[in-house]
Order: structure tokens, then C-alpha cells, then sequence
């Protein structure tokens, strides 16, 4: 195998165990705190919008930066400000029959693809926290630079909220390798995969529960 391939499973396997480490203590936090991360990191990803949607498409060459932009702008605030009200600590509805208690996964994997790159990775990192797990991101290679720079700005926000660091990981050298061992890492709890149909099939193959879409994407 060649060594860029090692390189990128090992990386996966270093980030879903730091990950796994920075998750414990994510879990204890309480909806006030978790809260206020998730709000500090669409912040950021609201104000660096533009500046992320001109990186995803030089890099990536698909659509238009003012497209990106929007799409951005849509996961920042439009998918924070649905769910920034949720319960999703304790007890989130109790009918006096039944009562319904949130708990988080783990580490969750979540697969970006060129088409979105930047849009996708906002949306899936700020779902992940908000539910109290951490998450590792694996882009497309044809997004890479950008993916990372959204994995940067988000991480940075949230640790000054108090988020710790290794609750948001990015693979910098991806593979397929490296996405492989990334989903099926005894670790990983649950994946989210955004790309073509084999990627998608790769998912609901790890024997982990995935949420997948596949190849009928918008490339805008």
C-alpha cells in the first residue's frame, strides 16, 4: 500500500480516537454551554461565508462563489436557527407515559464532497455538536484546502465558547483508504455521507448507521 495511503489511515485513526477522548467530556456539557458553542461556530461560519465560498470554488472549480456564498449562508443560519431552540440534553418530551431522553452517538464521520464542500461541512459539524457528539470530516480531495479552512474557522469559535479542540477533526490528506478506516473505525458511531452512489453504498456497507446522498446532487 502505497505511503500517502498509510499516512491518511493513520491520520483517520489518530483524529476518530482524539475525537473519541474530546466526546466524553462534550457529553457532559449542559444545554446552555452546548448551546452557546454552537451559536459562537455559525457565527463564524456566517461571517467567513464569502471568504469560504471564493476557497471552495477556486479549489473545487463547480458553480460560482456568489452560489456558494448563498449556500453558506443557508447552513450558518437557516439550519442553525431551526434547531438552535431544540432540546437536545435530558429530557427533551415527557408525555407522562413516556419519556424521551437525548443522548449522543460518539464520534460521528461525516464525508464531504466537491460538489458543496464548504455548505456541507458547516451544516454537518454544527449538527454534530448541537446533539453533543464530535465529529471528524473527510473531503472530497478535490476540496480539501477548503474543507479544512471550514473545519478551522468553526473549531476556533467553538474553543473560545469552550468546546475542546479535538471535537472537530478534519482528514488534510484524504484517500479512500483513509475515508474507509475513518467509517469503519470501531469508534465511529454513526456517519454521514454526502457523495456519489459507491461512497454512499461504502456507507451503509461499514456495518455503522449511516444517513447517506447519494449522486443526485446540485453542482451550482
Amino acid at each position: 500500500m502505497p505511503d500517502k495511503d498509510l499516512q491518511s489511515i493513520q491520520t483517520a485513526r489518530d483524529l476518530v480516537e482524539a475525537a473519541h477522548r474530546a466526546q466524553a467530556v462534550v457529553a457532559t456539557f449542559d444545554q446552555a454551554k452546548i448551546d452557546a458553542i454552537c451559536e459562537a461556530m455559525a457565527q463564524a461560519a456566517q461571517r467567513e461565508s464569502m471568504r469560504l465560498a471564493q476557497l471552495a470554488y477556486e479549489e473545487t472549480g463547480y458553480g460560482n462563489a456568489a452560489d456558494k456564498n448563498v449556500k453558506n449562508l443557508f447552513s450558518a443560519v437557516e439550519v442553525h436557527n431551526y434547531f438552535k431552540g431544540l432540546k437536545t440534553v435530558g429530557v427533551v418530551r415527557d408525555s407522562g407515559s413516556v419519556v424521551e431522553l437525548a443522548a449522543p452517538r460518539g464520534v460521528v464521520a461525516a464525508i464531504i464532497p466537491s460538489t458543496n464542500p464548504t455548505s456541507t461541512a458547516i451544516f454537518k459539524i454544527l449538527i454534530a455538536i448541537k446533539s453533543r457528539n464530535a465529529v471528524v470530516l473527510s473531503p472530497h480531495p478535490s476540496a480539501t484546502r477548503c474543507v479544512v479552512e471550514v473545519a478551522n474557522v468553526m473549531r476556533a469559535a467553538g474553543v473560545q465558547a469552550g468546546l475542546p479542540p479535538e471535537a472537530v477533526g478534519c482528514i488534510e490528506l484524504t484517500t479512500i483508504e483513509g475515508t474507509e478506516a475513518l467509517m469503519k473505525h470501531k469508534l465511529t458511531a454513526v456517519i454521514l455521507a454526502t457523495g456519489g452512489l459507491g461512497l454512499v453504498r461504502a456507507a451503509y456497507s461499514s456495518g455503522k448507521p449511516a444517513f447517506g446522498v447519494g449522486p443526485a446532487m446540485c453542482r451550482r
